[in-house]
């Protein structure tokens, strides 16, 4: 499949504004905003998402649709204008090919109760220009154009002119012509949870999203109860359009090869492959033959077996990028199997994890190739719950953001390094690669490369995140799920790393033991704590050792 043409509304004053007139940043020339409003929000985010080939419709004076351009290149950061209210740091988006519209549109014409229902539904799915009032929203410079609504607004150009608006391709009628394609935002994951009853943080929802974006291979770990598989659950029935794009399935303690999810050869009859009961095989194949749709494989408490025996071919091609190999290359069989299997990059593996004495725990081969998300509930949160609780309605989820599938799976594609704050990334990394070494735990080029790929994935769904914020999710979710070890080999390493989680200026003057981890309570979001969560894990963990003896990431 190739790449998504995506088309955007650019809602900008020209009258008089000379910068928009004439010059370098006419209209149709670029698109340019501020970096952060005026209150330092991330308003302008989405400049950041525009991409080389996409389509931009202009919406002047707040009157009408003018005309339509292409982008040339994607945004560079660069400075206002000055003796404007846009002149401190700016992005810039060069266009090309303006095309005036002849007649504009003029926005009642789509803006109106006759159509107040269809658009409705358009915005429950996607950002737009437009609020529930079908007025312009303020603030919204540059917004997603879904295809349902580009293609209503063509159908209205094309019945005034019996022409397509310029630069916009569709290979059918224009009326019938709604594709199911939309913008992906997290932001419509997180609303479709609380309208089913599910309360989960932002923060929690934007690692998860970003741990799937990195890596399609996510281990989810921490208290039993506390909503690891509703969360796996509740994505896959909100993105899939089809409940055969997903299986979730229990891990069995007898698994100890991987025929519970690739099935075997039939010696008895070569002309036969047995297929598992489980539908693991059925789902991968579907996804090879799927390539533009993703797909789920949720394994249900994962270390009720031993991982390794069961989902080690799993392991190795997710690297080698090879195919597993289930029968003789030269045989032939009768249902469709086919000899060798591809373990495609539209297949997402999310496994749940418990600790409790039937569980087993991780090899550092499995950890290094996951993200590591742990689930808490604080003091906070189950106050949160009995004051909200409700019965959890799954099917509210059902398919609510299956015209995001499209958009999930581009995202996905993008294995780009952060650019961004390099240098703080790589001084914090070496200072945890010292002391990580020190037990045996310290990380390869693998994880380095997944953890700038994380930050970057972070980057993109929440333009909110510090880059603080950022490198501690990267270092609790990559680099401390490996640590293990007994009271005398990790205590001295576990404060060297809490001093780490400090700022500069504060490392040298606190007493960590004292003042961190032998206190009841301590407060985590205090502003000289520099990484909240990897710290407050690095205090259970050493506490763990203290009483225990020994101590891992994963606990009960």
């Amino acid at each position: 499949m190739g790449k998504l043409q995506k088309y955007w509304i650019e809602k900008t004053k020209v009258k008089g504004r000379p910068d928009r007139e004439k010059g370098d940043r006419a209209l149709g020339k670029v698109l340019w905003s501020p970096q952060k409003n005026k209150k330092g929000a991330d308003i302008y985010k989405n400049m950041r998402r525009v991409e080389k080939g996409d389509i931009v419709l202009h919406l002047i004076n707040n009157i009408e649709i003018s005309g339509v351009s292409i982008v040339e290149k994607e945004f560079v950061e660069t400075s206002g204008v000055p003796g404007t209210n846009w002149e401190g740091p700016s992005y810039l988006i060069e266009l090309s090919n303006f095309t005036e519209l002849n007649p504009r549109i003029h926005r009642g014409a789509i803006l109106n109760d006759e159509n107040r229902d269809f658009l409705a539904s358009i915005s429950k799915n996607s950002e737009v220009f437009y609020n529930n009032i079908l007025n312009l929203r303020e603030g919204a410079y540059l917004t997603p154009c879904p295809i349902k609504l580009i293609s209503f607004i063509n159908n209205y150009y094309y019945k005034k002119t019996n022409n397509n608006l310029p630069h916009v391709k569709f290979l059918e009628n224009m009326e019938n012509n709604f594709l199911n394609y939309e913008e992906f935002n997290k932001d419509y994951f997180s609303d479709a949870l609380k309208n089913s009853s599910l309360i989960y943080s932002s923060n929690l929802i934007t690692r998860f999203v970003a741990s799937l974006l990195t890596k399609p291979f996510v281990i989810l770990t921490g208290l039993s109860g506390s909503g690891k598989t509703k969360l796996a659950q509740a994505f896959v029935e909100w993105i899939c359009q089809d409940d055969d794009q997903y299986c979730i399935i229990p891990v069995g303690a007898d698994w100890t090869n991987r025929e519970p999810l690739l099935g075997y050869p039939n010696a008895l009859e070569p002309e036969k492959y047995v297929k598992p009961d489980s539908g693991v095989l059925d789902l991968i194949i579907r996804a090879n033959s799927s390539s533009e749709l993703p797909y789920f494989l949720i394994l249900d408490e994962m270390n009720l077996s031993h991982v390794e025996r069961y989902f080690a071919d799993f392991l190795s091609v997710m690297e080698s990028k090879k195919e597993i190999p289930l029968y003789d290359h030269n045989s032939t069989v009768e249902n469709g199997v086919p000899s060798k299997l591809k373990l495609p990059e539209n297949l997402f593996i999310i496994g749940t994890v418990n600790i409790d004495e039937t569980t087993n725990m991780f090899s550092p081969k499995v950890l290094d190739r996951a993200n590591t998300i742990e689930f808490r509930v604080s003091d906070q949160d189950m106050k949160n719950f009995f004051k909200n609780a409700q019965e959890i309605d799954m099917k509210a989820l059902n398919a609510q953001g299956a015209g995001m599938e499209r958009s999930f799976l581009q995202l996905s594609k993008n294995k780009s390094f952060t650019t961004n704050d390099l240098e703080k990334i790589e001084v914090t990394l070496l200072q945890f690669f010292g002391e990580l070494k020190k037990t045996g735990a310290e990380f390869g080029y693998r994880s380095a490369s997944e953890i700038l790929r994380l930050i970057n994935q972070l980057t993109s769904l929440d333009g909110e995140l510090s880059p603080d914020q950022k490198i501690d999710i990267a270092i609790m979710q990559k680099l401390l799920p490996k640590l293990h070890g007994s009271r005398r080999k990790l205590c001295p390493i576990l404060i060297t790393l809490g001093n780490l989680c400090f700022t500069s200026e504060d490392k040298e003057k606190i007493k960590i033991e004292k003042e961190v981890f032998e206190k009841d309570i301590f407060d985590f979001s205090v502003s000289n704590v520099r990484y909240p969560l990897s710290l407050e894990k690095i205090t259970r963990m050493y506490k763990g050792a203290i009483d225990n003896g020994f101590t891992s990431f994963a606990e009960a």
